[in-house]
């Protein structure tokens, strides 16, 4: 039998794959039973707003025979405001409005409005900044909560007017081609521009919809001219069709890829807990988003635009609506027009009126998830984890907004306090982002983690495979309480799991979703490769014994090591026939690596050249071993030259032994420290390796031989 790699993600997105027929800004399956866009447009309930003298039969001539401009009143049901519904309001000037007779005008004559730049002084795009206010015209709408469909007809274009609607930044959503790293979700509702006229699907949550027109450069007039805003009915389901189950939120849910491994989200792997025949689960969730950010950058809009009625979106978010910093020079606090920082009283209001009647009124059953505790990265061995969210408790925001709104809430934040006190200090802090040298050769923004943590951190926030199956597990779990205490409307989610899940969740045993798992490697010390170890057992690389032990200290032989490296790579095991079954010493291991690396690289992968923040040799005299951050690169930081103990080498592998250490195939294990840039300078040629030190290595040939871009939740299937 043939191995083949199978990447799970493109398995689920099944609703994006195929021939499909677009009709305006929706991409509707060929084969689907369902009307086209101009079906969905339920025209005769069209509002439509004329802002020239012209009188126009169909339209509420704002323009015609005033001698004001209409200020908005829910009576009126439509006009002009003094501010943007934006958390904080963005307050604009009525009385800067002129009444023409093609339009209503505005011109914005503070050019130090226009004039954007990051921290450094240089100028940025307005569509960067998350403060820019450029003055210009809010025309509120009384609408209820649905889909609209929004068409602005303005006296320019593109080149003069930015429009946003309902505090979204719309210029956003018109730059993205894909929501994910992997870019295994496209973007299907983005603005577009017909000469004049700009147009875009909106799902609203509140009583009336803002559409907010600005100028782009100073002393130059925009004029808007008409405005229609037609709601769109909700899809239903057609026969045969999938239900779609749709995750939201930061980089603890988001799908990775290879450069970026080990980290990984738990919305990356939820897709495995569920009957793909009958399911598809999209993961729309990104690093640095928040409540806020999510929202105005369109990601929420598409997925209810995109959706149908009885599509579940599950939603997480907390850690980046904590953040005060800067994004591009520019405050991205709870103060600044974009970004991500909210009080929680913006929290709050972001899920009960911008989220949740967005969600009920596009026939979508929303489920809040509260953000999973940050695990304190220096806590002692008898350390006790609590909630870590002790400035704004968001976490407890949300379970009340949940009970008022009478919202099905997932509390992962109580369930992972519980999980890392379970498993102990050691244990959970071998799952997070804890990094030393040799464990991979990914990259963070911050520069290589095949060093250590470049930020010389154990990063307790960000989440390797190990916890994100156990968060997918623990939120499953709470569906399915939910579901037993009277919450029928997870009746459709709860029969989309596997069966193997559904026995799981009655019986509390997860052996067959997750064979995996060692019973061995989950607390203590023994839980220090927990990571790489489930990994190479799932890739059946190598396997745990008839108890459910991997047995991490049980030496390896050559002959073994020989093989699992074989089957990684996909090389002839005829390759290593010269290795017998001897003990497994590092020496023999970086023979062995070297041998493979000669065989399966024609080139030097990625991640030992694009990767490298210096182009310094470790040896170079003007080296810094200390780098950390930006400057951080792949390469060993201790050259050869500073190794103490390459006399102990043996002849016999010398010279393999060196060649693999320069190309950083194998570092010193002496010494060195997770969350520290560090490694060390004694090679310990004749040291024994362990099953566990095995695994480590192998996890880290194993994300050498991906692709940089390939989205990282892979297994083996096995081929006739």
């Amino acid at each position: 039998m043939k191995l083949k790699v199978i990447p799970i993600a493109l398995s689920v997105l099944l609703f994006f794959g195929g021939t499909v027929n677009v009709f305006g800004d929706y991409s509707i399956k060929e084969n689907a039973n369902v009307s086209a866009i101009s079906d969905l447009l339920d025209s005769k309930n069209k509002k439509s707003f004329n802002f020239t003298k012209v009188y126009k039969d169909s339209c509420t001539n704002v323009g015609n025979n005033r001698n004001h401009v209409p200020i908005y009143s829910d009576q009126l049901g439509y006009g002009f405001v003094y501010e943007s519904l934006a958390m904080p309001p963005r307050k604009v000037d009525i009385e800067g409005i002129e009444m023409k007779d093609n339009c209503f005008a505005y011109t914005q004559k503070d050019e130090s409005r226009f004039k954007l730049v990051d921290k450094n002084g240089e100028e940025i795009s307005f569509s960067k900044s998350t403060t820019h206010n450029f003055g210009g015209m809010i025309f509120r709408v009384k609408v209820p909560a649905g889909g609209y469909k929004i068409d602005v007809e303005v006296t320019g274009g593109k080149e003069d007017t930015s429009i946003n609607v309902s505090a979204m930044q719309a210029a956003r959503v018109d730059t993205n081609e894909y929501w994910d790293a992997a870019k295994l979700v496209p973007v299907k509702n983005k603005g577009t521009w017909n000469e004049n006229i700009w147009s875009f699907n909106y799902a609203n949550g509140m009583d009336y919809i803002d559409i907010e027109i600005e100028p782009l450069k100073a002393n130059n007039e925009i004029g808007v001219v008409n405005i229609s805003v037609t709601p769109i009915s909700v899809r239903k389901k057609a026969e045969g069709e999938k239900t779609t189950v749709y995750t939201l939120g930061d980089s603890t849910l988001k799908s990775y890829t290879f450069d970026e491994a080990p980290m990984s989200g738990w919305g990356q792997v939820f897709d495995r807990l569920f009957d793909l025949e009958k399911a598809d689960v999209i993961n729309y969730s990104m690093g640095g988003r928040s409540m806020k950010s999510m929202y105005q950058e369109g990601r929420l809009n598409d997925i209810l635009m995109s959706g149908k009625k009885g599509d579940y979106i599950l939603i997480q978010s907390g850690h980046n609506d904590e953040r005060n910093g800067t994004d591009i020079g520019t405050a991205d606090g709870e103060n600044a027009r974009f970004g991500g920082g909210s009080t929680e009283e913006m929290y709050k209001r972001y899920i009960t009126d911008f989220y949740i009647p967005a969600i009920k009124a596009r026939g979508m059953i929303p489920i809040l998830v509260t953000p999973m505790t940050r695990i304190k990265g220096d806590a002692d061995d008898n350390y006790v984890f609590k909630d870590s969210f002790t400035n704004r408790k968001f976490p407890q925001i949300m379970r009340e907004t949940a009970e008022e709104l009478d919202v099905i809430l997932v509390d992962l934040n109580k369930r992972s306090v519980e999980y890392a006190n379970e498993i102990g200090v050691k244990g959970i802090k071998a799952i997070v982002m804890s990094l030393e040298a040799g464990e991979t050769p990914g990259k963070t923004n911050s520069g290589s983690y095949a060093n250590g943590h470049p930020q010389n951190k154990i990063d307790g926030t960000h989440l390797k495979e190990a916890l994100t199956k156990q968060y997918a597990r623990i939120i499953s779990e709470e569906i399915y309480k939910n579901y037993k205490n009277g919450r029928y409307e997870l009746k459709s989610i709860v029969n989309l799991f596997t069966n193997d899940v559904k026995d799981a969740l009655e019986t509390d045993n997860w052996e067959k979703v997750y064979p995996e798992v060692c019973n061995d490697t989950i607390s203590g010390d023994r839980a220090y490769y927990r990571d790489q170890i489930e990994k190479l057992v799932q890739l059946g690389i190598m396997q745990k014994d008839d108890n459910g032990k991997f047995n991490p200290d049980e030496i390896v032989t050559a002959k073994e090591f020989a093989k699992y490296t074989a089957k990684l790579w996909n090389l002839d095991e005829d390759l290593f026939k010269d290795y017998k079954n001897e003990t497994l010493t590092r020496e023999i291991m970086a023979s062995i690596v070297y041998d493979a690396y000669i065989e399966k690289f024609d080139e030097k992968p990625k991640y030992m050249t694009d990767y490298n923040g210096s182009e310094l040799s470790p040896d170079d005299p003007n080296y810094d071993s200390n780098l950390i951050g930006e400057k951080a690169q792949y390469y060993p930081l201790a050259g050869i030259g500073t190794i103490t103990d390459t006399d102990k080498i043996s002849k016999k592998y010398k010279e393999k032994v060196i060649k693999a250490y320069e190309l950083g195939l194998i570092r010193s294990d002496f010494e060195i420290e997770r969350g520290k840039m560090k490694n060390g300078v004694v090679l310990e040629p004749k040291k024994q390796v362990t099953r566990a030190k095995a695994a480590k290595e192998l996890y880290f040939m194993w994300v050498l031989s991906r692709p940089i871009n390939g989205e990282t939740d892979w297994i083996y299937q096995e081929e006739n």
